[in-house]
């Protein structure tokens, strides 16, 4: 009698062990949309055996579950991260191109070459008849017409950095959420698994959470091994460090914070106020070296030939929107002294050197009929206020053009013009006929000194790349290669980053197939072990 009682409990094992391994099967399937569950499987082993009273050996006691466990592969997730970083950082990189090439809008019919060929159109026309008033009133609209497009770019990159700006909060923000959540799922893992069990689902949150937070900064994870438990099993705790310095730290987390950079404390001149500057909660510097953040960072300060701010808050020789500010204003300030004073830098020295001379430009020239006068600049900026200087505004006390030192006052003058301020000149705004042409006053056919202003769109020493649309093309190509290459280099890390998924996948996600498969085989199992209980009771 007793041993068909001992019959009974083999069998008994044996449903108990099919239907767990069905309870299994059944969280596998009902996880398989889940993101980042890892599949699961019953450790299923042989339960111990019971020795014989004869001494003649053993007798299998049947089977028992002793545990589920997380098909995992730590390489392939220390993997992912580390590329998950760079994709993340020429994504952003490559995104925010994208919006500064949409700025420029080149080639098109209201980009920059269109705007700078209408105004000199204009010129050629007034060339043939100085004294026609349509003409003259064409000429200043174009004029009014490529300020305006130098306007409207500087307040557009102003904008995306702010937009940026606002990212780089959001993204930081996102960082600590992580950060959080993470110290939380260590807590209730840690206190899980104190007697033996695993974790499995808590674990694959935290792996997620860890794959999203290593997209947007340069992070390492590890689980590290701090003593022992009193059961004699080795004590482990989770970290994620960020340069060296633990964000997550088991039970407590080091959050990172955003001071803003008032105006006396800029990294570039052509930064808008109040940017974001990361740093530890604590005060200490953060090395941000990947990374979405890092992409938004070198997009947003990035100054190509600056030191690159405190605490590196861009790469020193990254092309970033104040590159392209800088460019815009060194456009506007050359172009400018050219076409008002017809100075041309031709001796290679940059900025102004004894050598430097003034040639005819729109100051030396005459205007027409009764506004016949000379000392009018074309281009001027806007005050504070923001309204246009006249020539008389902008040149302020440097009058004196005996003084030795006039010219250099003068050269100086134009770095107060920037891109966003650029304009025409109050006076030939307020009267088109102030346009100079002539180089002698009252004679109205003289062109002069118009020709010497046509003769500016071609003349390559005005710039190191050449004339006017010289520079702007070769400030786009510049932007088109940086632009193609993060394309390029996001392409390239999302290849790699897909090819570790799919690894992932293999080895970890839920295959319909295989678990129908199980499905089967464990129910059959199942019915084997009824048809045993039957068969014992029939014995």
């Amino acid at each position: 009698m007793s041993e068909s009682f001992f019959g009974f409990n083999v069998a008994v094992r044996g449903l108990f062990s099919a239907q767990r391994n069905l309870n299994t099967v059944n969280h596998n399937l009902n996880n398989i949309n889940t993101p980042g569950y890892s599949r699961q499987q019953s450790v299923q082993v042989a339960s111990r055996p019971m020795a014989l009273a004869d001494g003649t050996g053993m007798m299998g006691t049947g089977a028992e579950v002793t545990g589920v466990k997380r098909i995992r592969d730590e390489y392939l997730d220390f993997k992912y991260w580390s590329e998950s970083i760079n994709l993340g950082e020429w994504s952003a990189k490559q995104e925010a191109l994208s919006d500064i090439e949409v700025t420029f809008n080149e080639p098109s019919d209201s980009g920059f070459a269109t705007i700078m060929s209408d105004f000199y159109d204009s010129m050629q026309e007034l060339a043939k008849d100085p004294s026609s008033a349509a003409v003259r009133s064409l000429v200043k609209q174009r004029g009014v017409t490529l300020t305006k497009y130098f306007n409207s770019m500087a307040s557009h990159f102003e904008e995306l950095q702010k937009d940026l700006n606002y990212k780089i909060q959001t993204k930081v923000e996102a960082v600590n959420s992580y950060a959080i959540q993470i110290q939380q799922l260590n807590r209730q893992i840690y206190i899980t698994e104190l007697d033996g069990n695993t974790a499995n689902d808590m674990r694959d949150q935290r792996t997620l959470l860890v794959d999203k937070l290593s997209r947007i900064i340069n992070i390492d994870a590890s689980e590290v091994v701090t003593g022992r438990l009193p059961d004699g099993r080795e004590d482990k705790h989770f970290l994620v460090t960020i340069s060296g310095k633990a964000l997550v730290d088991h039970f407590t987390i080091s959050e990172l914070a955003l001071v803003q950079r008032d105006s006396d404390h800029k990294v570039n001149s052509e930064d808008v106020p109040n940017l974001y500057q990361i740093q530890w909660a604590d005060g200490n510097a953060l090395s941000v070296k990947s990374g979405e953040l890092r992409g938004y960072l070198d997009v947003r300060d990035g100054n190509e030939g600056s030191s690159g701010g405190p605490n590196g808050i861009a790469s020193p020789n990254y092309k970033g929107i104040p590159y392209y500010q800088k460019k815009l204003n060194e456009f506007v300030q050359t172009f400018a002294r050219a076409f008002n004073e017809g100075y041309v830098d031709t001796d290679d020295i940059k900025g102004y050197s004894a050598t430097d001379t003034f040639g005819t430009g729109h100051v030396d020239g005459y205007g027409y009929g009764a506004s016949a006068t000379n000392m009018i600049r074309f281009f001027t900026m806007k005050g504070k206020d923001g309204r246009q200087l006249s020539s008389e505004d902008f040149v302020g006390t440097v009058t004196d053009t005996t003084d030795p030192n006039y010219n250099e006052d003068i050269y100086n003058l134009y770095s107060s013009i920037t891109a966003k301020n650029f304009s025409v000149s109050f006076d030939i705004e307020n009267d088109y006929n102030l346009i100079a042409t002539a180089g002698v006053a009252e004679e109205a056919g003289n062109i002069d000194v118009l020709n010497e202003l046509l003769g500016f769109r071609r003349n390559t020493d005005m710039f190191a790349e050449g004339g006017p649309e010289d520079f702007m093309k070769s400030l786009v190509a510049t932007l088109g290669v940086d632009a193609e290459q993060a394309a390029n280099y996001e392409s390239n890390r999302q290849i790699i980053v897909n090819q570790i998924v799919n690894r992932r996948l293999s080895d970890s996600g839920v295959s319909i197939d295989e678990e129908m498969a199980n499905l089967v085989k464990f129910q059959q199992a199942y019915s084997a072990s009824a048809k045993m209980i039957q068969t014992m009771n029939e014995i």
